[in-house]
């Protein structure tokens, strides 16, 4: 921009100090910038929050067997929120088909959740965090 220019744009608009609504505009940016910060945290937090307890489960070798269809085993994987993707899992159904896998027939699993601690056999039932800690020595947040 050329001087000339540049001074005829000041004297119409003016400078942010001598402009109220541009300072205003400048402080309401800065408002939602830290809005959205906020918001981000809190969902990442939210979200995130069961991350370590969950990959804690995973070094016990905590295991959990579930249907895609059962209700019991959605109710399980939404107390971990997102974090449930490092809880090692086991999907049994056979899509298409009432066939349960190999894996969990050898495993001897028959109702949904289950879960296995270790070498034990599997426990069937939707587990509290809590107790999933306590069994496991992992943790809560």
């Amino acid at each position: 921009m050329s001087e000339e220019r540049r001074k005829r744009h000041q004297e119409r608009v003016g400078t942010p100090e001598a402009n109220p609504q541009s300072r205003n505009k400048m402080i309401l940016g800065g408002v939602v910038v830290l809005f959205v910060l906020a918001y981000a945290a809190g969902w990442y937090h939210t979200n995130h929050r069961y991350d370590g307890f969950a990959k804690c489960l995973a070094s016990k070798q905590a295991k959990m067997y579930g249907l895609y269809w059962c209700p019991h085993c959605i109710e399980q994987k939404e107390m971990f929120g997102k974090a449930f993707q490092y809880v090692p899992y086991s999907e049994c159904a056979i899509r298409g088909s009432r066939e349960i896998t190999t894996e969990c027939k050898a495993a001897g699993v028959k109702l949904f959740p289950s879960w296995q601690f270790g070498v034990n056999p599997p426990i069937e039932g939707v587990f509290p965090l809590q107790e999933l800690s306590d069994k496991t020595g992992c943790s809560l947040p």
